[in-house]
């Protein structure tokens, strides 16, 4: 008897060469799968402006990207006793004002260029519930004020269309032959409420199948589909039940690997997992000749690889294999 149903992906018709520059925004998913395209030598960029779950915070600071404008003082405030933006994540706290926007503002010049040369951009939405300030304005981040300053909005599949259509069509101007894949994070925010929460991947969903179905080069990649309705078990999740824990996002990683990479990038990753494990790797007798020769191997190898992909930087890998 057959006690699961796999998710069976199509592969991309267009497919990721490890050449091409990635892009990726959005929920801390994002960040998972940034972190295992750069460990596998991607020139990858995860989240200038830090993690974000609601498509308007996500299409603002893409905006962001494409217009350059600067942070000002005007668009900061101080909250206890750090100095924040609502646009950003906590990691740009700082006590300094001047510091914060430093390190915004050298955050949003590095994106600005990355994204016009971005191949793939790899949006990650988490949730459709919003905060609001009392202007209207929805944050990306509550920074831990008092929740009776936000009012909590459910946005509508309408609401969604009408923020990402604008970005895409501002995205294909400002960066052409750009393609960008959505994926929804299966990360289940039940602090919204159960209910609420399914409400809330329903409105994603639904406006994201509407783009891709509209626009050519937008993609969508079934990350949420793989682990509620491929693994969906209990078994697969950390601790707090709620995010996916190591197996799953391998799992995930694996299927998007298939379905994504092209067959030159599948064989230079295969050869990058060699020299990863061959660096994890903790000799009994560091001095042994035996592990001297498994050093220069692995050296010889670099200077192959540096060779046939120069636009990788091996230098850090170089330097560990190297005779000391």
């Amino acid at each position: 008897m057959d006690f699961r149903r796999e998710l069976i992906i199509k592969p991309f018709p267009e497919k990721i060469n490890i050449k091409d520059p990635i892009m990726l925004v959005g929920s801390c998913f994002s960040d998972n799968l940034g972190e295992k395209l750069q460990h596998n030598r991607f020139n990858a960029m995860i989240n200038p402006s830090g993690t974000m779950f609601n498509p308007i915070s996500i299409t603002r600071a893409l905006t962001s990207y494409i217009t350059g404008r600067p942070y000002d003082h005007s668009m900061i405030f101080k909250t206890q006793e750090w100095w924040t933006s609502w646009d950003h994540h906590t990691r740009f706290s700082h006590a300094d004002p001047d510091a914060l926007l430093g390190m915004v503002n050298s955050s949003l010049n590095e994106a600005h260029d990355f994204l016009r040369k971005t191949k793939w951009l790899i949006i990650t939405l988490g949730s459709a519930w919003v905060y609001q300030l009392e202007n209207g304005d929805v944050v990306a981040n509550c920074h831990k004020v008092p929740a009776d300053k936000f009012r909590k909005k459910l946005l509508a599949v309408e609401d969604v269309l009408s923020a990402l259509d604008n970005l895409i069509h501002r995205l294909f101007i400002y960066s052409p032959g750009i393609k960008i894949m959505f994926t929804i994070s299966p990360v289940r925010h039940l602090r919204d409420g159960f209910i609420e929460n399914n409400r809330s991947k329903a409105v994603l969903i639904q406006a994201v199948h509407h783009l891709v179905d509209k626009f050519s080069n937008l993609y969508y990649f079934p990350s949420y589909e793989l682990v509620i309705d491929d693994l969906r078990d209990y078994r697969f999740y950390s601790e707090d039940m709620v995010h996916p824990n190591y197996q799953a996002t391998e799992y995930v990683w694996q299927k998007f690997v298939a379905a994504c990479m092209d067959r030159a990038t599948l064989s230079v990753m295969e050869e990058i997992n060699q020299i990863n494990a061959a660096r994890a790797h903790k000799p009994f007798q560091p001095d042994s000749e035996a592990h001297k020769k498994f050093r220069r191997k692995q050296y010889d190898t670099l200077i192959r690889l540096a060779e046939e992909y120069p636009f990788i930087d091996w230098q850090h890998d170089m330097d560990h294999f190297r005779d000391q």
